[in-house]
């Protein structure tokens, strides 16, 4: 499911909270993912629903094999400041968005295995998935924007 974003309150850039287990593997890939791929229409950011408190050298491999920046990246707990600033939250965590939080109607879940622990190429597979949909929500958005029309979900 697409969250829609009102159109009078769609900002120039997005900004879009990455929501994962830990804030280890697939929130920080997305979060760099879309600071490389979609600048011009993501303000990406990353937390955990129980941090790691670090970024696991698998992650940051993944990453710059792919030729993604893990710098900046920090493993780190989902705050309120965070939440309400985001005009849309990203679930990574492979839990129903219902049961996590309180039928927001901001949060979109995508369905993305955890790598945690797996093996090189698992890492790489979860990447190109993540890569995937961000460069599918880059391009939403941007037609959003283009189109003059509010969002679609």
């Amino acid at each position: 499911m697409h969250v829609t974003i009102p159109y009078m309150a769609l900002p120039q850039r997005v900004r879009v909270l990455f929501v994962c287990i830990g804030n280890a593997c697939r929130s920080p890939m997305a979060e760099a993912i879309a600071r490389r791929d979609a600048p011009d229409v993501i303000e990406p950011a990353s937390v955990g629903l129980f941090p790691l408190g670090y970024i696991p050298r698998s992650t940051q491999e993944s990453l710059q094999t792919n030729g993604y920046s893990a710098e900046g990246l920090s493993s780190k707990p989902i705050l309120r400041d965070a939440w309400d600033a985001a005009d849309l939250i990203i679930n990574l965590s492979g839990r129903p968005n219902d049961l996590l939080f309180d039928h927001s109607t901001k949060v979109e879940d995508w369905d993305v295995a955890d790598p945690y622990g797996g093996e090189s190429d698992l890492y790489q597979a979860i990447l190109e998935e993540i890569v995937a949909h961000v460069r599918t929500l880059a391009h939403r958005l941007r037609s959003d924007r283009t189109s003059g029309h509010a969002p679609e979900g």
